[in-house]
């Protein structure tokens, strides 16, 4: 490999969001050799990606950057991993280069990404993931005075429209698909965590007075070149309300690819771990949404947990173990209020595109009975994005399972994947022979 470079570390931490930045944090304190890889520019996650700058009262990112920053940890950011040769040794590829990286442990903090549910119109332009088009605001996507109409599921949607009516955005709806009923359970439920309670404040605060419909979702979206105005169920009634854009999120997916690949084992669509994140797989530790989604906090204490044991220091680890079950009830009761409800599995049409990579239809998956044969049959979840996109939304709307992951992956560049040597077996000496 005459691109590459070596890098050899005690812990390597890959994934620098929320769970990342903690575990290689509190590794480095310990005194080891720590590096941490991540696929953006800079480390951060979907939450902190933009850094301190987006929002410099955000006590938690700041925290952390400063920590990090001061630690002695290799940072390599702009690199994706897709492969493993060996165990204890993994590749990653970056814009020009490519990189081998050796480690004793490993944490795996790989976070998650958006539930996409398809709708007549969903893939036309501006129709996007609430978290994605928070995410392209922070990097300086013009919002002031854009229409915005967010739909989907749980608190991510009052975070997003509390920092879009920041930045200048009409937001005339939050669709939320739960009803009534159960978000007065989750709300009486808050009473045992004070500080939600305070968080929800500031962020009705910051709404200012944005209209809030639960038993509400996107039934179509309009348009031709983009956008233009957005069907709802409010209620049971239909409504068409103008928009610039669309904003969905139905929950989060756990990045459990690579994980996967490891032989990490995977129960309920989770990495499976131990009290200190320890996966079956010995070294190799797990922490944040791919363990189980819980929100920024728990995703820090999972990372602290699992970077101080993969550090040698569980002596450490285990004073923040209580906390951790704390931040696991309340991700508990996050789940049962925001379940998505079975109406949602009937919002496509025959014609409506679930795969988008191969324009695959909903109809042409209807005559089929697992994942891997609609895959064989109609090449759904086979385009550049590998069924990540797809995969989720067919595993709500049919219950399949997904398959068995290989590599590379990620897509990955060709010189690259030749790169890959395969080690043939010593021959076999045979002495003697037949008489």
């Amino acid at each position: 490999m005459s691109r590459d470079s070596k890098n050899r570390f005690d812990v390597l931490v890959v994934g620098g969001g929320p769970a990342g930045m903690a575990a290689a944090v509190r590794a480095a304190e310990c005194g080891l050799d720590v590096g941490i890889l991540d696929d953006n520019a800079n480390l951060g996650g979907q939450i902190w990606r933009a850094g301190v700058s987006a929002d410099p009262h955000d006590k938690d990112a700041a925290k952390w950057h400063s920590l990090l920053r001061t630690a002695n940890v290799t940072v390599l950011c702009g690199k994706r991993v897709f492969h493993q040769p060996e165990p204890g040794v993994l590749w990653a590829e970056g814009n020009d280069d490519l990189v081998e990286l050796r480690y004793k442990n490993l944490v795996l903090a790989t976070g998650a990404r958006e539930r996409f549910l398809p709708f007549p119109g969903w893939t036309l332009p501006n129709v996007m993931g609430a978290g994605g088009l928070q995410a392209m605001v922070k990097s300086g996507l013009p919002i002031a005075g854009k229409r915005v109409v967010i739909a989907g599921t749980g608190p991510l949607l009052l975070a997003v429209a509390a920092y879009l009516h920041q930045h200048g955005a009409i937001v005339p709806v939050i669709c939320e698909q739960a009803s009534w009923k159960a978000l007065l359970r989750f709300a009486t439920s808050l009473l045992g965590w004070p500080s939600k309670i305070v968080q929800a404040l500031e962020l009705k605060r910051e709404m200012g007075g944005v209209s809030f419909a639960a038993n509400s979702w996107p039934v179509r979206a309009h348009g031709r070149e983009a956008i233009v105005n957005v069907t709802i169920s409010r209620a049971g009634k239909l409504e068409t309300i103008a928009c610039d854009y669309l904003a969905c999120g139905f929950h989060l997916v756990p990045n459990i690819e690579l994980p996967a690949l490891l032989g990490c084992d995977i129960r309920g669509g989770y990495v499976h771990v131990d009290e200190f994140q320890q996966t079956r797989v010995p070294g190799i530790f797990c922490a944040g949404e791919p363990t189980g989604i819980g929100g920024v906090e728990l995703s820090l204490v999972e990372g602290e947990i699992a970077g101080l044991a993969a550090a040698g220091s569980k002596s450490q680890a285990q004073l923040l173990l209580q906390k951790r079950e704390l931040l696991r009830r309340f991700a508990r009761a996050l789940d049962r209020a925001f379940a998505l409800r079975p109406e949602l599995r009937s919002l496509a049409s025959q014609e409506t595109l679930v795969c988008r990579c191969e324009d695959v239809a909903y109809a042409r998956l209807c005559e089929h009975t697992s994942w891997r044969s609609a895959k064989l049959h109609t090449r759904c979840g086979m385009g550049p994005c590998q069924g990540r996109i797809c995969g989720p939304a067919t595993e709500f709307l049919f219950k399949w399972n997904p398959d068995s992951v290989r590599p590379p992956v990620f897509p990955a560049r060709i010189e690259d994947l030749g790169a890959i040597v395969v080690r043939e077996p010593e021959p076999v000496v045979v002495r003697g022979g037949l008489g």
